[in-house]
């Protein structure tokens, strides 16, 4: 009898007798009070008046109508820069950070450096074991509660500057992880600090005899390249032939359901997949019960949040938020309406731009799902194509043609006789491209009635290339790094575009 998994679990079901009903909007009050007054001697907060704030009638209100709008590299180039590069203390948040998340996003740009304060990870951890908690929803069987959790992210061995770490948020995170979940956590250390990336899969692949795993968790791509790698290695049918207990996925970093039906054919069970939203500047939400895709907002634990209505009218040109675009608290919010997410945190990111759209699926519960990102909506004729609309057509062509599709990219590209759309879907099927272009031209417009709209218009229609999944992790390998928070670009540029395309028919000649 499963004697410590009865217990783990008899603890996480004891913890809704503890937490109690949620009350989100409360809780938001309350933490951008505890914000302010931890904030309100930094430079920042004495520019903007933190205690002129904190003793206002309504804090909420007098915060929107104080501080500006942020996104990277204005917060940056105004203050950030003061902590990293002349090691300034209590700029943003009380004393320096510690730590630095490099974020490239999905642009292979530069990378990001994102503080991250002891606050910070103190909160990261508390929403994990939220998270934790949130499992009694899920119906597991005790013992899955002694198996061991592999965590597929970036590497734990940080780069040391002069006066803090650095590294991605993933391995940051897993960098500290309670004492208590050490006899539960794969890879385990020595190989998560391993760097190179078909180094760490390789010692995997030694060590996965070994385990006995009953979760995974990171970015589907780079979990899908490792499963497929033990999978070769071993000699298996499925991933469930060495893992006969693994039960759950925790997913994060992008959507899954491009992913789902790849996934899904490497397994030999059925396995439970629950979305996170863990980026760079904090973890954000997470599904909580098995009854719906979407993530609750976790609203009580050093994030405030503001929405702003995504329109032509709350972004600028070069990607920013509008001066006179309207943030809404999470009161005033309504189902079904995109918004820009904003988010304040415990690690001195204020009215921050984090670069997602968000819709609600459930207001009362703070419950949303990720449309997409603010420079990522496909509108360069009129077509306000979101990347969950996206996913749903990809998925469309998967469930009516029997395919797996887990990668794809597309720019709205200038032909000779006008705009189209140009797809790359990765998959390994033989099937005709004018067919599957007709049917995401189809699909896309009984979807979207702007779409429609823009297709009777200046959008000349749709064009598709089937290339080898491969070549999506190669494109990846190539203009940033394999694996870690390391994610494909799902609408592009024109001019990056052209440079896939370059890519792509090299790749493929050689």
């Amino acid at each position: 009898m499963p004697i410590i998994g009865q217990l783990i679990k008899g603890l996480v079901h004891a913890s809704q007798y503890v937490t109690g009903d949620r009350d989100p909007v409360t809780e938001q009050r309350t933490v951008l009070k505890e914000l302010l007054t931890q904030a309100v001697d930094t430079a920042l907060g004495k520019k903007y008046g933190f205690q002129r704030i904190l003793e206002a009638t309504s804090p909420t209100t007098a915060f929107a109508e104080a501080v500006p709008f942020f996104d990277y590299h204005k917060i940056n180039e105004e203050w950030w820069y003061r902590q990293h590069g002349l090691a300034q203390s209590n700029i943003t948040w009380p004393g320096a950070p510690d730590y630095y998340a490099l974020s490239s996003g999905t642009t292979g740009k530069k990378s990001k450096r994102i503080p991250v304060t002891d606050a910070m990870i103190n909160a990261i951890k508390t929403a994990g074991v939220k998270q934790i908690m949130a499992l009694k929803n899920f119906d597991l069987p005790a013992d899955f509660f002694e198996k061991g959790i592999l965590m597929l992210g970036s590497s734990t061995d940080l780069t040391q500057r002069k006066h803090h770490l650095e590294g991605e948020i993933s391995g940051i995170s897993a960098s500290n992880i309670p004492s208590w979940f050490r006899g539960y956590y794969k890879p385990g250390e020595a190989i998560a600090e391993i760097d190179d990336w078909d180094e760490r899969v390789a010692q995997i692949i030694k060590e996965a005899p070994d385990w006995d795993i009953g979760a995974l968790s990171g970015i589907p791509s780079w979990m899908e390249l490792m499963l497929k790698a033990v999978i070769d290695a071993h000699g298996l049918d499925t991933i469930h032939d060495i893992w006969p207990n693994l039960r759950v996925y925790t997913s994060g970093g992008v959507a899954f359901g491009p992913y789902e039906k790849s996934f899904h054919a490497l397994m030999g069970k059925p396995v439970t997949v629950i979305d996170t939203y863990l980026a760079s500047e904090g973890f954000i939400a997470f599904q909580n019960r098995p009854d719906t895709d979407a993530m609750q907002l976790i609203t009580d634990n050093g994030i405030y949040f503001e929405f702003v209505p995504f329109d032509e009218t709350a972004i600028e040109a070069d990607g920013s938020l509008s001066p006179s675009a309207r943030a809404l608290r999470l009161d005033q919010v309504e189902k079904g309406v995109d918004y820009v997410l904003l988010i304040s945190t415990v690690a001195g990111a204020w009215r921050y731009m984090i670069g997602d759209t968000i819709t609600f699926t459930d207001v009362d519960r703070a419950e949303i799902q990720i449309t997409g990102r603010t420079k990522f909506f496909l509108n360069t004729v009129g077509s306000q194509l979101s990347v969950n609309k996206l996913n749903d057509a990809v998925h469309g062509l998967e469930t009516e043609y029997d395919i797996r599709i887990p990668e794809y990219t597309l720019c709205a590209k200038k032909f000779e006789d006008g705009f189209y759309h140009s797809w790359y879907l990765g998959s390994d099927s033989d099937i005709d491209t004018d067919t599957v272009a007709t049917a995401l031209d189809n699909f896309l417009k009984e979807a979207n009635k702007n779409y429609k709209v823009a297709r009777s218009k200046a959008l000349k229609g749709v064009k598709v290339h089937m290339v080898p999944p491969h070549i999506f992790h190669e494109w990846s390998a190539a203009s940033k790094k394999k694996g870690g928070q390391v994610k494909m670009e799902r609408v592009m540029g024109e001019e990056r575009f052209s440079e896939w395309e370059t890519f792509v028919t090299d790749t493929i000649a050689q």
